[in-house]
C-alpha cells in the first residue's frame, strides 16, 4: 500500500492512503465502519468525523436509497478517506459503485455473476465467504482476503480460528455480530486483519448529527489492535 503526499480535511492534513489489493484494505484500520445513511446529507460530516478519530475507511451500504449518492459525495468531497461501497448484491450495482467513485467492493456473499463482475472491475474487493468451500472458492478465483459473514452466526471466533488450520494463507475482515465489547477478541486471531462494524456510527447520533461522539467512537476503534 502506498501513500502518496497529504490530503486535507478541515485544517488537519492527512495522508489518503491508495489502495491496489484487498489485504491493503485489510491494513487501514482495526475496524472498518459499515454504515447506513438515511440521506446524502449525512455522509459527508459522518466521515469526516470518523477520519477524525482516526478511522480513515468507510463501508457505504447500499441498503437505503441514500447509499449510491453517500458513496458519490464521500469520494468527492472527503479526502483522506478511503471510500467502499457495501451490500453489493448485483452485477449492475458493481458498475454503480464503480462510477460513483467507490474504491472497494463488499459483497455479502459470492455467487458467480457477482463475483465474475466485481472481479473485472478491477476494484479490490472483500467477498462474503461464511463457510471453508465458499472460502476456498474465493481462494480460486485468486482472493487471498475477505469477508467473513455473518460472523457471530457463522460460527464465531472457534470457526474462524479452525481455518487457519488448513488455510493459513487466507485473512478476513469479520462482520455481523461484532460489538465495541468482542472487537479486540476477534482481532486477536492470526487471520483476523480488521473487523467491520456498525457500532462508531449509532443511528441516534447519525439522525441527531452528533459527529464528536462518532468522532470518539472511531477514536476508541484506532486503539484496537491485537
Amino acid at each position: 500500500m502506498t501513500v502518496p503526499t497529504a490530503a486535507r480535511t478541515g485544517s488537519a492534513p492527512v495522508a489518503k492512503p491508495v489502495i491496489s489489493s484487498e489485504a491493503d484494505i485489510l491494513d487501514l484500520a482495526p475496524v472498518i465502519p459499515v454504515v447506513v445513511v438515511d440521506s446524502v446529507e449525512q455522509a459527508v460530516p459522518l466521515a469526516r468525523a470518523l477520519l477524525r478519530g482516526g478511522i480513515p475507511v468507510i463501508e457505504l451500504t447500499l441498503r437505503s436509497a441514500a447509499g449510491l449518492g453517500a458513496i458519490e459525495a464521500v469520494a468527492s468531497e472527503v479526502e483522506g478517506m478511503v471510500v467502499g461501497a457495501g451490500t453489493v448484491v448485483t452485477p449492475e450495482q458493481v458498475r454503480q459503485v464503480q462510477d460513483a467513485g467507490a474504491q472497494f467492493i463488499v459483497t455479502p456473499g459470492s455467487p458467480p455473476r457477482l463475483l465474475e463482475a466485481a472481479l473485472a472491475s478491477g476494484l479490490p474487493l472483500l467477498a462474503g465467504a461464511g463457510t471453508l468451500t465458499e472460502m476456498l472458492t474465493l481462494a480460486e478465483a485468486g482472493l487471498e482476503a475477505m469477508k467473513f459473514f455473518p460472523a457471530e452466526a457463522s460460527g464465531g471466533r472457534p470457526y474462524l480460528s479452525a481455518v487457519s488450520g488448513p488455510c493459513p494463507q487466507l485473512r478476513f475482515c469479520p462482520t455481523g455480530g461484532i460489538t465495541r465489547e468482542t472487537a479486540a477478541d476477534w482481532l486477536a486471531l492470526p487471520n483476523v486483519g480488521c473487523v467491520g462494524g456498525s457500532w462508531l456510527t449509532p443511528k441516534d447520533a447519525v439522525v441527531g448529527g452528533d459527529w464528536a461522539r462518532i468522532e470518539q467512537l472511531a477514536a476508541e476503534a484506532a486503539t484496537l489492535r491485537a
